[in-house]
Order: C-alpha cells, then structure tokens, then sequence
C-alpha cells in the first residue's frame, strides 16, 4: 500500500518560491488509482516526487509501511516502484528483447507473453532497437511491457496519453484494462482523459497543489464530466481527431453505437442523445 501523509513541494521560481503541492495526503491499496486535475495542479510533481525523482520540501512517502521518502529512485525500483514518463525514452542499439530482459525478475521472461499482453506481436517486435522508428503508440506499449515485466508493487504512468493519436489512444485504454486485470499491486496514472479515468478503481481531484475531492471512481467521476477535471476529446488534435465530440463515448467504428463516417474534412455531428455529451 501506498501512503502520502502531508507531503509539500515548494520550488525557486524567478527569485521567488513557488508552492506546487499543499499537505496532500492520501492512500492507494491495490488496484487502479487516476490522479486527475487541471492542468497546472501539481499531478506530474506529486508522480515524480512518489516515484523519487524530485524531494518533497516535506512530508512522507510510505511503501507498505516502510518510509521511503529519502531513498534514491534506484532505492525504490528495487522495491517494486515503477515510473513511465509522459515521452518514452528511445535507446539506440537496445532491443525490444533486451529491454525486457533489464526490466524482468525473471532469468529468462516470457518475452513472446509479455509483449503479447500489450497487444503486440512478439515476432515483428522482438528483434526491433527501441528507437525512432517506433511510433509513439508502439512506444507506450513497450514501456507498459517493461512494468508488466517488473510486476512492480507501484505503476506510476505519467499521462501516458500525451502524444498519441486517437486510433493508438483506444487502444491503449484496452492495454490498461487488461494489465488491471494481470497485475496485483497499485497502478497509478496521472490523466484527465474521462475513458482513462472510466477504468479507476478510485479517483483523486488535485488542484492548486492540494486534493479537492478523493473516493470510489462511481462517487468521484459523475461530478467531474463536463469540467475542468475530465475531459472527454482526443489527446491530441490532429488527423482522424474529432475535436470537440467526446471520445468517450465514441464506439470503435462499425460497431454497435458508433458515430457514422464524416465526409473527409469534416467534423461528425453529435447525434441527439450525443450532443448532452460534447466535450467542453
């Protein structure tokens, strides 16, 4: 189990100092945990800050018990502590295999299974360099195969949204549907995407540094749609993107409930029993 008690993050900030997180305390037991909120909240500090790469100023940090507030990221990582960043790193002259190798407890993983859990075919990925030539999706997937190697106590995703499209973005939701289901410890994304969030266990509103409102995802989530906090349109704008209609509640295309196709260029029209649910 994860604790927080008061923890406090104040930073220099042009000759002035800046408070990003006020006395946030909270408790993760295993199972999903979304910390959302809008943007400038504090979310990604409070991630670092669990995950060891930033100090808070004060506070504590404990991991089933034991404080872990002083210790050094590697510290943590041996203790089950995981942290995938919002931008995957690339590493030139790293195979797929070797990367999983790293990350694995295990002498000899089941690579083929690990890889195959993220939705990715062992045969055209294992021999690959983690690098340029995968595509953001393909990336997350990879990253999220390494937590799924460790088996981490704590899987701490830092909007792992951020940067890809919405056809790879439907098929992550899936990929952390399933690792929900696989892995026994605590996952914890940092997100505002309201399908992400649809998948938590619980919820944790942060803003202005400090928690607004913490509970069961059916208690928390129906006050959050249509605001600030979550929001419903695709995480990046870009080809295939519907701005403004929320993704949310888009069906995969063809399948029950789907929005019929636009005419290219266009923005498909919200239906009637739609347009209630429009992204802000």
């Amino acid at each position: 189990m994860l604790e927080l008690q008061n923890v406090s993050c104040i930073v220099d900030d042009e000759n002035s100092e800046k408070e990003i997180l006020k006395n946030v305390s909270f408790k993760a037991e295993d199972g999903f945990v979304a910390i959302t909120g809008p943007n400038g909240g504090g979310k990604s500090t409070l991630a670092k800050i669990i995950a060891g790469i930033m100090k808070p100023t004060s506070g504590k940090i404990l991991l089933d018990g034991t404080d872990i507030t002083d210790m050094s990221i590697t510290e943590r990582a041996n203790l089950g502590v995981s942290y995938a960043f919002q931008q995957p790193v690339r590493f030139k002259g790293l195979t797929v295999k070797d990367l999983i190798k790293l990350a694995s407890k295990e002498n000899t993983p089941d690579i083929c299974g690990i890889l195959s859990e993220v939705g990715l075919c062992a045969k055209d990925y294992i021999n690959r360099e983690v690098n340029a030539s995968l595509s953001g999706g393909e990336l997350k997937r990879i990253e999220i195969a390494t937590v799924f190697a460790k088996a981490s106590k704590i899987s701490i995703f830092d909007e792992p949204e951020a940067g890809i499209d919405l056809w790879s973005f439907q098929n992550l939701i899936q990929v952390f549907r399933e690792m929900r289901r696989s892995i026994h410890g605590t996952i914890l994304i940092i997100s505002h995407q309201e399908r992400i969030l649809e998948i938590a266990d619980e919820i944790v509103v942060l803003k202005d540094g400090a928690i607004v409102k913490h509970g069961p995802k059916v208690a928390v989530l129906p006050t959050l749609i249509g605001t600030e906090f979550a929001v419903g349109s695709c995480p990046q704008n870009g080809p295939g993107c519907f701005e403004g209609l929320s993704i949310s509640r888009l069906a995969v295309p063809g399948g029950p409930g789907s929005v019929p196709a636009a005419a290219p260029g266009s923005v498909p029209a919200a239906s009637s029993d739609k347009k209630a649910e429009a992204a802000v």
